[in-house]
């Protein structure tokens, strides 16, 4: 069995059977279908024996793509400098099951001067803000292969994203060129449902792009100690009411040492000091020691957490990215929500960091903060 087509299919269904619109996809139903058939309960009528995939479902599959109109091959789409091409627009009830992007461009810096831009029920400002590279987990901006529960970079440098995105009015994506040079190819397959109704309390997916390049050493005397959390790294910020699945995050080290040791600190419905707080930054990205030490580290990669990308430990100019989902048990907040982390101990250190932020919430949020210029995104080492 394919865990992670399971994982991602099960979270997809499991978020739309209250409202009867559960996935019909064989995948998704593996897990229930491995189990030994049970009678039906007769009077009940309980036919929960049968895999997802033989029932009748009621909604319609589709895809939006860059597939060539005219019957020829030129299956794609350029993107002139300061161009913006829009990848998806529907109307109506339906739900975003998979993106596929795969890209052809001169420039080596195309995955942090593309920006995916994402937008519910009409909104003018975007609910979705991420520049290409971070919201498919390369926050460095070069490609790495791994797998995940809801993200993945495969062979041929293709990038496919499992969130599941419901919008009940309309939503509409773009991808915008903010580099100097054309991309000569965008390839893209978005895969959606278009279904009768939403279940009432569906969720509105969000992803937010955050970088402090360098973040500021806090200077402190010994011992150092942190415990509000104000100096802090921020993933993303958001009001409202929802649950956060996680996050991505790429470091570029402007000096030698463990760039970790920063302990992820979760604000929820109280922004004066944080409701979870965890024991250190490779703890929180469910690894330890160091991810193997200077020369040691092993890169890895699972369905709720790794770290695919990892050169040059522990030394100026050190690159990793690293991923956490919380599919498991997602971080809920009623009011307000801030996922931060320190960069070092107390915030001790000054490295580069380059993250998205992804959560549900109730309602469209577009509060978000200006995207910064695409010359300050590209990762360079500032030593001092």
């Amino acid at each position: 069995m394919n865990s992670k087509t399971n994982d991602r299919r099960g979270f997809l269904h499991g978020m739309l059977a209250a409202g009867g619109l559960a996935a019909a996809a064989p995948a998704g139903a593996q897990e229930r279908s491995q189990r030994p058939a049970q009678p039906a309960s007769g009077a009940s009528g309980d036919m929960s024996f049968l895999p997802a995939y033989t029932r009748a479902q009621s909604y319609k599959s589709l895809k939006q793509s860059s597939y060539d109109t005219t019957g020829g091959n030129s299956d794609r789409w350029p993107i002139a400098p300061g161009g913006v091409r829009e990848v998806f627009h529907a109307t109506g009830a339906g739900v975003i099951t998979h993106i596929w992007f795969t890209i052809s461009a001169r420039s080596s810096d195309h995955l942090k001067e593309l920006v995916l831009r994402g937008y519910w029920d009409g909104n003018a400002k975007p609910s979705v803000e991420v520049p290409v590279g971070d919201f498919f987990g390369l926050n460095l901006g070069t490609y790495q292969i791994y797998q995940s529960a809801y993200l993945a970079c495969s062979p041929g440098r293709s990038l496919n994203c499992y969130f599941a995105m419901p919008y009940r009015r309309s939503a509409r994506f773009t991808v915008t060129n903010e580099g100097s040079q054309a991309i000569g190819s965008l390839y893209s397959n978005i895969d959606y449902m278009v279904v009768p109704k939403l279940p009432d309390d569906s969720l509105y997916f969000h992803a937010q792009y955050r970088q402090s390049a360098p973040c500021v050493p806090v200077v402190s005397a010994e011992p150092k100690l942190n415990l509000d959390g104000k100096l802090n790294y921020v993933y993303c910020e958001t009001r409202g009411r929802g649950h956060l699945m996680g996050v991505t995050l790429g470091v570029l080290q402007n000096a030698n040492g463990w760039w970790g040791e920063g302990d992820d600190m979760i604000f929820i419905d109280d922004e004066s000091k944080p409701v979870i707080t965890g024991t250190g930054s490779e703890d929180y990205f469910l690894g330890s020691w160091n991810f193997g030490g200077q020369f040691g580290a092993a890169q890895f990669a699972h369905r709720q957490y790794g770290a695919p990308l990892i050169q040059n430990p522990e030394r100026t100019g050190g690159r990793y990215c690293c991923y956490r989902w919380h599919g498991d048990n997602p971080v809920t907040f009623e009011r307000y929500m801030k996922h931060t982390m320190e960069h070092g101990h107390a915030n001790d250190r000054g490295d580069n960091f380059y993250s998205a932020g992804y959560w549900y919430q109730s309602t469209p949020y577009t509060d978000f903060p200006a995207l910064p210029p695409v010359a300050q995104r590209i990762p360079m080492v500032k030593a001092g």
